[in-house]
């Protein structure tokens, strides 16, 4: 390794977006998936709301968490990112249609992972070429 793929590899954009990643992933897994998975209430209220059953809260869960844990690993984490940023446009929907309430954190959150997936669009291509 060269000099100049050790800074590169360590400058403070690629620290700062390794950051991201961990910040969003664990948000994501474990602030918000295991509470749905383990039937938080507010979570269950919300599907119960939807009217399509809490199967859909399950499918949603393990999706975060899966997508959580994808962000943490590099070879993937683009792939998660972008997979994350079609389910953030579809839970803003639900929260402008249905719920009615905190629809920027879904925004917020697509945002950033439009982001990650942006910046590691070569590593998504990368991984289907394989």
């Amino acid at each position: 390794m060269t000099a100049t793929t050790v800074s590169a590899t360590r400058s403070p954009a690629r620290i700062a977006l390794y950051a991201l990643q961990v910040v969003l992933g664990l948000f994501l897994a474990v602030g918000s998936g295991l509470p749905k998975l383990f039937g938080e209430a507010s979570a269950v209220q919300i599907f119960d709301q939807l009217g399509a059953g809490q199967w859909l809260r399950y499918l949603v869960g393990i999706c975060e968490v899966a997508g959580g844990i994808g962000l943490l690993v590099p070879v993937v984490a683009g792939l998660a990112a972008a997979c994350f940023v079609a389910l953030m446009i579809g839970a803003t929907v639900v929260q402008l249609t249905v719920v009615h309430a905190f629809w920027y954190t879904p925004v917020i959150i697509g945002v950033l992972m439009a982001v990650v997936a942006w910046v590691r669009r070569a590593e998504i291509v990368a991984l289907f070429r394989r």
